[in-house]
């Protein structure tokens, strides 16, 4: 049973950042891996709560306080067991998830919530340097095909679920490399490369073929893919990135969504291009949005040696701690978050929007012309209202739109499917995550718009099951059963 006074015994204590001068000199992950003796220490304050609601917050369902005490005794072979039951890759999600799981830990409701992402992360650490991560055994083969187009978390989950079951999988990715936004979206010093790689070969031993540089519905057609496959899932992601063509020198050099930047400067990092067009390098940057996309987006920023940067975010500056009456435990949180980035350096200017990109007489941005603003709701609009006399300059060699997205991007494969993006831009699904179109699935960030990596798993391995149980395959795939994933598989 589990330490009844570990959390009473340990505060919650995260491992050391790699310090501000070194890391921004380099692309490396910001967290070093933590010591044994800390992470044992910190699974001790869980308290195995008669019930977790943990579980609830996370879309895997993971068996959360089970795999803590299994750490808090060292036996690390039973825990790695225990998180891939229901997390295909904890390697990704211990280290990209916000966590909502402590958001909902019993123990955040009177003190500080256990580390859960920490614990995990490591335990999938162990995971590899302990040689615990290998091929699954192969069984015997269906006969049947099935198609994954998009190689992002989602799309990989569900590949390595279809093909644990005998069917014959397919991945295809329109880059030049597998991952999706793992590979070229998320910058190193969140994620190295050799997670992906790494986990990418367990994923080749087992069977997945992948097949990359072809984007479905121009060098490969919907029909060809419909008749070599027994079924199609489709898991593009949600890439089309909001954008402010109303306001005025939008169209000026220098404005650039935030995923030209970071894309441009992962590829860079990976050697397979020598310089970037989208470069912060002794340029003024304004960062307009106050999310993860942001956030990563300052990182970059500072590691390639930006003058000096400016985070704009259009809402008020958030509490640093819970506000019990908007957002009562064990509800997700609105919440002052602090990324790594933001110790590094630059000033986040809250309560602000852009009035004007300003031209410097030669179509190049030199400036935004900000106001303060106040944001309200009426009927279910957002309505922002700029404060007289409030106006003011910032210095903007580089603008970086990092404020959202609109869903997947218009693209000629679901015409070809015969699929529709909905009022979100999203692509939606039946009961049985089928689009409208007999066999053709979706799932991840393509279904459900932009969310969180852990919700592409769960929704991957969600689609995974539906597939195999529509191809007639013998028994059940595991997936996610929590209450809040049976309800979005409708909409």
């Amino acid at each position: 049973m589990p330490d009844p006074n570990g959390f009473l015994r340990y505060p919650r204590r995260m491992p050391n950042r790699r310090p501000v001068p070194v890391r921004i000199s380099d692309w490396r992950e910001v967290y070093p891996p933590a010591e044994e003796g800390l992470v044992r220490e910190q699974a001790t304050r869980c308290m195995d709560c008669g019930i977790p609601f943990c579980h609830d917050g996370c879309p895997l369902g993971n068996r959360i306080p089970d795999w803590n005490d299994l750490v808090r005794t060292g036996n690390w072979a039973a825990a790695v067991e225990s998180l891939h039951a229901t997390n295909n890759f904890p390697e990704f999600t211990g280290r990209l998830c916000p966590a909502p799981c402590e958001a909902a830990c019993v123990l955040g409701i009177a003190d500080d919530p256990v580390t859960i992402k920490q614990v995990e992360v490591e335990i999938a650490n162990a995971a590899f340097d302990q040689g615990l991560v290998t091929p699954a055994a192969p069984v015997a083969p269906t006969g049947r095909r099935v198609a994954v187009v998009g190689s992002g978390p989602a799309g990989l989950a569900a590949a390595q679920q279809l093909v644990r079951a005998g069917h014959a999988v397919t991945v295809y990715e329109r880059d030049d490399a597998v991952g999706g936004l793992l590979r070229y979206g998320i910058p190193d010093f969140k994620l190295e490369k050799e997670h992906v790689d790494r986990r990418l070969a367990q994923l080749t031993a087992e069977g997945v073929q992948f097949r990359t540089g072809v984007n479905v519905g121009v060098d490969v057609t919907a029909e060809q893919l419909r008749a070599e496959y027994d079924a199609v899932l489709l898991a593009c992601g949600a890439l089309a990135g909001r954008d402010t063509p109303q306001t005025p020198g939008r169209d000026l050099r220098g404005v650039h969504q935030a995923m030209e930047h970071l894309v441009a400067a992962n590829r860079v990092v990976a050697g397979r291009d020598t310089a970037t067009p989208v470069d912060a390098a002794g340029k003024h940057v304004v960062i307009i949005g106050g999310g993860d996309t942001a956030a990563d987006c300052l990182g970059v920023a500072h590691r390639q040696g930006a003058l000096g940067v400016h985070q704009l975010d259009l809402y008020p500056e958030p509490p640093r701690s819970r506000d019990d009456a908007r957002d009562p435990w064990p509800t997700w949180p609105w919440l002052l978050r602090d990324y790594p980035a933001h110790e590094e350096g630059g000033q986040r200017v809250f309560a602000v929007a852009v009035q004007e990109f300003v031209d410097d007489g030669t179509g190049q941005v030199r400036a935004v012309r900000i106001a303060e603003v106040t944001v309200e709701k009426r009927d279910g609009q957002r309505i922002v209202t700029p404060v007289p006399g409030s106006e003011r300059e910032l210095p903007a060699d580089l603008v970086l739109l990092a404020i959202g997205f609109e869903g997947t991007e218009e693209q000629p494969l679901l015409a070809q499917f015969g699929v529709e993006r909905n009022a979100r831009g999203a692509v939606d699904a039946r009961p049985d995550w089928q689009t409208g179109v007999d066999g053709v699935f979706v799932a991840g960030d393509m279904h459900r718009g932009a969310s969180l990596i852990v919700w592409a798993i769960a929704e991957g391995r969600a689609a995974a099951a539906a597939i195999h149980s529509y191809l007639g395959g013998a028994g059940n795939l595991p997936a996610p059963v929590t209450s809040s994933t049976r309800p979005l598989a409708a909409r």
